[in-house]
C-alpha cells in the first residue's frame, strides 16, 4: 500500500507498488536543470523536454550523465519486471531506471505527478516553484493489457482528439487503444483498394437522437474518416507513448456501411448507411469473394497497424439472412457445418488463418466462442464474465471487459440530470472496485487473463466535451484497477482522486464532477434506455 503521508497533496494514480518518502530535501527544477538518458531512454527524455518544458518554461536541456539532475536509463537486469521502474528523488537529483523503455516512460509519468498540478498545462503561468518531494518509488503493472476501446464509428472522433486521448491514457499508464473503426453507421479508415468505403460509407444522412421509440433524428449529415497517413501519425504518436493501437473491423455483422458501399458484400442488395442505433439483420455473405475482399482490407490494415493483435468484432450477428440465403446454406453443406453458428465460426476461422499467416493474432468479442473458437484467437469477454471463463478454461487468452463494470457509455448516477442515461449504473466506485480476474479460475487458467479494458461506445457521445464527461474520472479509477496490485479501498482512493482532478483541470479535461453533472452537461428531452 502506498504511504502518501510524505506528499499527500501529490498522490500518484495509479497507486505504485511501493513509495517511501525520503529524509532529505527534494529536488527543485530550475533553468539550470539538465536531463540525461542512455540510448534506450531517449524517447522519454524527448517527452520530458517537450511536455514539462512547455508547462514549466524551463529548457531542461540535455546534459552529460555526470552533471545531469534528472537521469534516465534502461536496465533489464534490475529485477523490476515488465514495464517496471524505480524512481528515486533526493536533493541531488532524480533517477529513473526502467526495466525497458516503457518502464522509464512510466517512471517519468510518476515524476510529473509529483510536481504541482500546473505541470499539466501547455504554457507556464509564471512564479511557480517546480519542486519534487524526496521519495523512492518501485513499481510495475499487474496486467499487460490495460486497454480502452474508443468507438469512432458511431460518432467520428477527429484525429486531434484521438491524439489528446492517447496523452490522457499515457498519463494513467494505460497501454492499449482499441479503435472500433467500422460499424453499421460508418466506415472510418481509408482502404485504397476499395475507395467507396470512405467515399460513400464514411458518412450518413442523419443520426438518431437518444434511444426513444419511435426514433427521433437530428436531420444532420454526419461523417469523417482517417486517411492512411492519419493512421500512421496516430500509431507513431501512440508508440512514442508506449500505447499499442489495436484496429477493429467488425464482421460479419455490424457491416451495414460496408454493404452500402459494395452491395455485393451482403445478402440484401444496396442498403443505406445506418442512421439508427441497435442490431440489424444485414450481414455479410459468406462467399469466396467476400472473404477475399476482407483479406485485402486486413492486408492494408496490417501495413498501417504494427500491433500483434487485430480485432475482427464477431459480435451481435443475426442469422436470419443466412437461413434464407442459398449461398450461405450451400457453404454450410460444403463445409460440413452444423448450423449458422458454426458458419459464423467458420468465417472467423478463415480470417484467423489469414492473420496468423502474417504473424498476427485475432481478437474477437466473446460471440466468437459460439460454434467453436478459432485456434489462435484471443477472446474479449463483454457479455459478463462467462465468455472469459470459458475461453480461459479452454486455453485461450482473454481480455475482460464485462458490460457491468466496463462500459463507460453507461449512466453514472440515477439522477434525472445525467445526460442520455443508458445501461446499468456504473459509478467511479464501481469501476474502481471491479476485479478483472473472474473467481473460480485456477492459477493456470488465470494466467490467460491478459488484463482488462473499458469500452467507450459513442452512439450518444457526439462531441469531445461529452467524451470527457463520460470517460473521466472513471478512467482514472480503471487505471488503478489494472495497474496496481493488492486490495482496493474506495474510501482511501477518493481523496487521492480529488487531488488528481486538479491535474485533469490543468490539462483541460471536462470530466464529470464527483458530486454530479453541471447544468451544461445535461441533455433534457433526449431519451436513453435501460
Amino acid at each position: 500500500m502506498l504511504d502518501t503521508s510524505p506528499f499527500p497533496s501529490r498522490p500518484v494514480i495509479p497507486r505504485p507498488a511501493t513509495a517511501v518518502g525520503g529524509d532529505t530535501e527534494g529536488l527543485t527544477l530550475t533553468s539550470s536543470t539538465r536531463v540525461s538518458a542512455d540510448p534506450e531512454a531517449r524517447g522519454t527524455l524527448t517527452w520530458i523536454q517537450r511536455e514539462l518544458g512547455a508547462a514549466t518554461g524551463l529548457s531542461l536541456a540535455t546534459g552529460e550523465e555526470a552533471s545531469a539532475q534528472i537521469r534516465l536509463s534502461v536496465d533489464a537486469d534490475a529485477g523490476l519486471g515488465r514495464e517496471g521502474y524505480r524512481l528515486i528523488v533526493d536533493g541531488e537529483g532524480a533517477i529513473i531506471v526502467g526495466n525497458d523503455p516503457a518502464g522509464v516512460f512510466y517512471g517519468a509519468q510518476t515524476l510529473r505527478q509529483l510536481l504541482p498540478a500546473d505541470a499539466y498545462r501547455d504554457a507556464p503561468l509564471g512564479g511557480a516553484a517546480w519542486s519534487l518531494p524526496a521519495v523512492s518509488v518501485t513499481d510495475a503493472p499487474r496486467f499487460r493489457w490495460r486497454g480502452v476501446m474508443l468507438d469512432v464509428a458511431r460518432h467520428f472522433v477527429p484525429k486531434r482528439e484521438v491524439l489528446r486521448f492517447i496523452d490522457l491514457m499515457a498519463m494513467h499508464k494505460l497501454n492499449v487503444l482499441h479503435l472500433h473503426l467500422t460499424d453499421d453507421q460508418g466506415w472510418r479508415v481509408e482502404i485504397r483498394r476499395y475507395p467507396k468505403l470512405t467515399e460513400d460509407a464514411s458518412w450518413r444522412s442523419e443520426s438518431q437522437l437518444g434511444a426513444g421509440r419511435p426514433p427521433v433524428f437530428d436531420n444532420r449529415p454526419h461523417g469523417g474518416f482517417f486517411t492512411q497517413d492519419d493512421i500512421r501519425e496516430i500509431v507513431a504518436y501512440a508508440d512514442a507513448r508506449h500505447v499499442a493501437v489495436v484496429p477493429e473491423i467488425d464482421v460479419p455483422g455490424h457491416s451495414q456501411a460496408a454493404i452500402h458501399a459494395y452491395p455485393e458484400l451482403g445478402e440484401s442488395g444496396r442498403i443505406p448507411v445506418g442512421t439508427q442505433w441497435g442490431i440489424f439483420e444485414e450481414v455479410l455473405a459468406v462467399t469466396d469473394e467476400v472473404l477475399e475482399f476482407y483479406r485485402n482490407v486486413f492486408d492494408e490494415l496490417m501495413e498501417l497497424f504494427p500491433s500483434t493483435y487485430v480485432h475482427v468484432g464477431g459480435d451481435e450477428c443475426p442469422k436470419e439472412q443466412w437461413r434464407a440465403s442459398e449461398s450461405a446454406q450451400r457453404r454450410i453443406k460444403e463445409e460440413g457445418l452444423a448450423d449458422e453458428d458454426e458458419l459464423q465460426s467458420w468465417f472467423i476461422r478463415q480470417l484467423d488463418e489469414h492473420l496468423a499467416s502474417r504473424g498476427r493474432r485475432l481478437v474477437g468479442w466473446d460471440e466468437i466462442l459460439e460454434g467453436g473458437v478459432a485456434p489462435g484467437a484471443t477472446v474479449m469477454s463483454w457479455r459478463g464474465e462467462e465468455g472469459g471463463v470459458a475461453a480461459a478454461r479452454a486455453g485461450h487468452d482473454v481480455v475482460m471487459s464485462p458490460t457491468r463494470t466496463s462500459y463507460l457509455d453507461y449512466r453514472q448516477s440515477d439522477s434525472h440530470d445525467e445526460p442520455v442515461k443508458v445501461g446499468t449504473l456504473l459509478r467511479t466506485e464501481d469501476v474502481y472496485l471491479a476485479e478483472p480476474v473472474p473467481s473460480g479460475l485456477t492459477e493456470e487458467e488465470a494466467r490467460h487473463v491478459l488484463g482488462a479494458q473499458v469500452n467507450v461506445w459513442t452512439e450518444h457521445i457526439d462531441t469531445p466535451r461529452r467524451l470527457d464527461y463520460m470517460v473521466f474520472p472513471r478512467l482514472s479509477a480503471f487505471a488503478e484497477q489494472v495497474w496496481s496490485a493488492g486490495e482496493r479501498d474506495y474510501a482511501e482512493f477518493e481523496p487521492r482522486l480529488r487531488r488528481h482532478l486538479e491535474r485533469l483541470d490543468a490539462a483541460g479535461v471536462e470530466y464529470r464532477p464527483l458530486e454530479g453533472p453541471r447544468p451544461w452537461h445535461t441533455r433534457p428531452g433526449v431519451v436513453g434506455w435501460g
